[in-house]
């Protein structure tokens, strides 16, 4: 395992040199959010990763898609993407409308190696990502921003009245300003993070109580 995260690290720091951080497209309808749930079935770890697409004026749920995956790798801080980018990218490609945005909920580039999560899928896409995080991997907030080797790579945004912040970076292709403009936007009372995301989060925990009924199931009529 140690190999294979050496080899994954040497690969995040080639890969953060593509990553761009300006605004890279033309237009904002359609936004997405995609977060992901765990659960097992048959000693196996899966991981069902949910997408939800909305209209970004009207927050109106326009398409839901998933995708259940085998975990093959483990967790490890730093390297989520390599755990459940599989999963991400199976649900995306399942998608009728492609989102002009895609809110992950991971790092973008708060990241040690500037490539977290939302930057990686981003890549991987080609989409314009934002990473929403409820904790810092790295580096500290001052005056609501947060800098890593001196460097300005994300926004501490308070979203809800007595609610922690959330941790807002630019993934791939967009800037820091045009991100957090599009969470703030985003966010609808009495939720904490920006509802595409919310409601990734719902769908993803929705199906994750099917499956599990579903296996459950399964091993009884087995028995």
């Amino acid at each position: 395992m140690q190999k294979e995260v050496e080899k994954f690290r040497k690969e995040q720091i080639k890969l953060a040199k593509k990553v761009v951080i300006r605004d890279d497209f033309d237009k904002i309808e359609i936004v997405a959010g995609v977060d992901q749930s765990y659960f097992k079935e048959d000693g196996k770890e899966k991981i069902v990763s949910a997408v939800v697409v909305c209209d970004y004026k009207t927050m109106k749920i326009l398409e839901k898609s998933f995708a259940v995956a085998e975990a093959k790798f483990p967790y490890i801080s730093g390297y989520l993407s390599y755990r459940e980018s599989p999963a991400v990218i199976e649900a995306f490609s399942k998608l009728e409308k492609r989102p002009d945005i895609l809110m992950v909920d991971a790092h973008g580039i708060c990241h040690p190696r500037r490539i977290g999560m939302a930057s990686h899928v981003g890549l991987l896409l080609d989409i314009p990502t934002i990473g929403i995080a409820k904790n810092l991997m790295c580096g500290e907030a001052r005056d609501g921003k947060v800098y890593i080797d001196n460097e300005l790579r994300g926004m501490e945004i308070k979203t809800k009245e007595f609610a922690n912040p959330v941790y807002i970076s630019p993934g791939h292709r967009i800037s820091l300003k045009t991100a957090v403009e599009i969470v703030k936007n985003s966010i609808k009372f009495p939720h904490k993070y920006p509802e595409p995301l919310f409601l990734a989060h719902r769908y993803a925990d929705e199906l994750k109580k099917e499956l599990v009924n579903k296996a459950k199931s399964s091993a009884a009529q087995k028995q």
